[in-house]
């Protein structure tokens, strides 16, 4: 039998999993102060770099490539060790496979009871 959190707990992905809390992303219609654009996904994010608790807002052109229900819903971002890793222990429902917007970062993209969850992972360079 499962054990059942209890509200003093964290949740099971940062207690035992280890992941990190890294932000809040939140599709809007509306135009942001001080957007910043990602062409290889036609969206604009804004809010991220100045907000205490890591909203991010996305604002999705037509025609962009992301997959509807990542447009359309909110999402919480953890940080993650390894995104193939986690991919490869839980049994996730993927629906963005694991891409790298930037030469620094691998994320993948997972749905849980109707609410969507990124995993983010941070390369290190030397």
């Amino acid at each position: 039998m499962a054990k059942i959190r209890q509200d003093h707990e964290q949740p099971e992905s940062i207690e035992k999993w280890g992941w990190k809390y890294h932000h809040l992303g939140i599709p809007t219609n509306e135009i942001m102060p001080n957007e910043s654009y990602i062409p290889q996904f036609k969206l604009f994010v804004a809010g991220f770099n100045e907000s205490p608790f890591g909203i991010e807002w996305m604002r999705y052109e037509k025609g962009s490539p992301v997959n509807t229900i990542i447009q359309t819903r909110p999402h919480i971002a953890f940080e993650v060790k390894d995104v193939f890793h986690e991919l490869a222990i839980h049994n996730f429902n993927v629906i963005s496979e694991p891409n790298s917007p930037t030469d620094k970062i691998k994320v993948a993209m997972i749905e849980h009871n109707g609410a969507i969850i990124e995993l983010i992972e941070f390369v290190k360079t030397n």
